[in-house]
C-alpha cells in the first residue's frame, strides 16, 4: 500500500502565509524616524522661542543639535538655576537647558569652581562650549518694566541695584534703578531678588517680576 501511495508535490500543497518579521531594533528605528518627522513637521506650528541659555550655550543652533538631553548640567549646577525647556518653548527645544532665575543667579561658578562653569565642564557633547566667562559671554539682557517696578511707584525699592555684581545697574535722579545695557551679562541676580510680585504689582495684572532677563534675540 505504501508503494501505491502518491506523494503530493510540494508545489501542490497549500502554502502558509508568510509575514514579515520586524525586529525590535527595526521597530525602534522606525518609531524614532516617525517621531522625528512629526517633530520637524510640527515646527511650523510650534516654533522655537528665544531662550536664555546657560554659559557656553549662546549658539542656539549648535546647542539644540548637540544637546542629548542628558540633564547633567541641571544636576551639577550649584545654584539650581538651570532647568529643562518645555513644550511651549518649541518642539526641538524640549528638555534642553534654560536659565531659571526665580530663586538664584549665575556667577559662572566663580565661588564654587574658580570661574569655570560646572555645567560646561560636565557637558559630554560640547553643546555648552568652554571659554565662557562673565566678561566674555552674555546670557541675556535684563529688562526693567517701569509700570511694574516698585521703585517707580515711589516706594523706594532698589533690591535689583544692590544685587548686581557687575555694575550693570545705576540709579536715576529720583533714586530709581535702571539697566545699563552695555554692561549687563544676563546673570539674573537682579531678577532673583525682585519682590514686585509679592508687594503689589500683581494687582496690576502682572504675571512676571518687574525685572526679567530676556534672551538677546528677543
Amino acid at each position: 500500500m505504501a508503494e501505491l501511495e502518491e506523494k503530493v508535490p510540494d508545489a501542490a500543497q497549500p502554502k502558509k502565509e508568510q509575514r514579515p518579521v520586524i525586529t525590535r531594533r527595526a521597530l525602534c528605528v522606525g518609531l524614532g524616524g516617525t517621531a522625528a518627522l512629526l517633530g520637524l513637521g510640527a515646527m511650523r506650528y510650534a516654533g522655537s522661542a528665544p531662550l536664555v541659555r546657560p554659559p557656553g550655550g549662546q549658539d542656539e543652533d549648535a546647542l539644540v543639535s548637540a544637546c542629548i538631553r542628558c540633564e547633567k548640567c541641571y544636576e551639577v549646577c550649584p545654584r539650581g538655576v538651570i532647568a529643562p525647556a518645555h513644550l511651549e518653548d518649541g518642539i526641538l527645544n524640549m528638555r534642553t537647558p534654560v536659565m531659571d532665575f526665580s530663586a538664584n543667579w549665575c556667577d559662572w561658578c566663580t565661588e564654587e569652581n574658580g570661574g569655570t562653569p560646572l555645567c560646561v565642564a560636565s557637558c559630554p557633547t560640547e553643546a555648552l562650549k568652554t571659554g565662557s566667562t562673565p566678561e566674555t559671554s552674555v546670557l541675556g539682557l535684563a529688562e526693567l518694566n517701569q509700570d511694574l517696578c516698585l521703585a517707580y511707584r515711589l516706594i523706594g525699592c532698589r533690591f535689583c541695584y544692590d544685587a548686581c555684581e557687575y555694575e550693570a545697574m545705576a540709579l536715576d535722579e529720583n533714586n530709581r534703578p535702571y539697566v545699563l545695557d552695555d554692561a549687563c551679562n544676563g546673570c539674573g541676580a537682579c531678577e532673583s531678588v525682585c519682590v514686585s510680585l509679592q508687594n503689589g504689582s500683581i494687582s496690576a495684572g502682572a504675571t512676571e517680576r518687574a525685572i526679567v532677563v530676556r534672551p538677546l534675540e528677543a
